[in-house]
């Protein structure tokens, strides 16, 4: 399909044109070559471009994921001392008042 299309544009502009880049200057050139050159260089171009634009978007959540895995130990953490603050409080509450346990219990 591509090529069928490559063909056909060709037919039609063949004609020699010429080309200037900065200093260097290109004469008698098919203006097919012209307009398959600036349509590779475009693409070209616009990979790079989403590449920059990968590569930072991936040092970000790069960040974001080590940041998100630095919260979580701190939540894990602090869930533990809550814990242990909670098993101490019911041993300073038994020590305290003894009487006060469970009425079913043994």
């Amino acid at each position: 399909m591509v090529g069928s299309l490559f063909v056909y544009v060709s037919k039609f502009n063949f004609q020699p044109v010429s080309v200037n880049l900065g200093l260097y200057s290109f004469s008698n050139i098919p203006l097919f070559y012209v307009m398959v050159g600036s349509m590779l260089v475009g693409l070209v171009l616009s990979y790079l471009a989403y590449l920059v634009n990968a590569i930072y978007n991936s040092l970000i959540l790069r960040g974001k994921d080590g940041e998100i895995r630095k919260n979580k130990i701190e939540a894990l953490e602090l869930t533990k001392r809550i814990h242990q603050l909670e098993i101490k409080n019911e041993r300073l509450a038994k020590a305290s008042n003894p009487e006060s346990g469970d009425e079913n219990a043994l």
